[in-house]
């Protein structure tokens, strides 16, 4: 097959089981946690801001 070619059988139509079975979805809620995330970085502000710096000159 050349450049632009395709499978003409990529091109019928296919069958969707559309039935609205919901024991058959995915549960999204099963591992759903509550509380909070707290990070001390033990750094201050200006030591961040110029690791960032640091960080955006080497990806130039």
């Amino acid at each position: 097959m050349g450049f632009g070619s395709y499978d003409e059988s990529e091109q019928q139509k296919h069958e969707v089981n559309d039935d609205d079975d919901e024991s058959e979805g995915v549960n999204v809620h099963v591992n759903e946690h509550e509380g909070t995330v707290s990070f001390e970085s033990g750094s201050s502000v200006t030591d961040l801001v110029s690791k960032l710096s640091d960080m955006k000159k080497t990806e130039d």
